[in-house]
């Protein structure tokens, strides 16, 4: 049985879109970024495309012009998000699906990220980051997941390794650690597949 997964981070710039990547390389999987915020000449589907070449893109349901939250980028742009835009591709393949910020970003006023998560049914693989505060914000977003009944497959760590950060989140989350990204100053296919090789899954 085919895999899909959706992929969140614990806030903004966490690295959704390497991870993806790097589970398009290793799973042989599609890619779908269901709405793009901002940086329209150079999207998170062509940043995959570049990493991971032999990777089926499929086209956003919403191309926004400003790099903010969806909501407030598809006010500016006019347009309203609707659920039954967000129609999850038809694949034979694994596909991995990266959302356009954590799970409590706000896709219309009244609709957030986790409310379209939740009504997929699909597991979560959250990224999370070593900085100052991403204790907290991993916990939370771990515990956002649980009280939505939502299934997680694990945690993806990105940038500069905490060994003490490491061990609080997963002493407390009881989530398995999937893979360990080091900071590395440029991002491409080489850099993907490294990773791809130690992905567990």
């Amino acid at each position: 049985m085919n895999q899909k997964i959706i992929i969140s981070g614990i806030g903004t710039d966490t690295g959704k879109t390497v991870v993806s990547a790097i589970l398009c390389k290793a799973l042989k999987a599609d890619y779908w970024k269901p709405i793009q915020a901002g940086d329209l000449e150079n999207t998170d589907s062509h940043k995959v495309h570049r990493w991971s070449p032999e990777t089926t893109i499929y086209p956003e349901a919403y191309r926004l012009s400003e790099p903010m939250s969806p909501h407030a980028a598809a006010a500016i742009d006019s347009i309203l998000i609707e659920e039954s835009q967000l129609q999850i591709p038809k694949t034979d393949n694994n596909l991995i699906i990266e959302l356009a910020g954590g799970l409590m970003v706000p896709m219309r006023e009244d609709y957030l990220n986790i409310d379209w998560v939740a009504s997929t049914g699909l597991p979560v693989i959250l990224v999370s980051n070593y900085y100052l505060g991403s204790i907290n914000h991993t916990l939370l977003s771990l515990n956002a997941l649980k009280n939505s009944n939502i299934p997680l497959l694990g945690i993806i760590f990105n940038g500069d390794k905490n060994p003490s950060t490491f061990e609080v989140i997963m002493k407390w989350s009881n989530a398995k650690c999937l893979l360990e990204i080091e900071k590395e100053e440029e991002i491409n296919e080489e850099i993907v597949n490294k990773y791809a090789k130690q992905l567990t899954i």
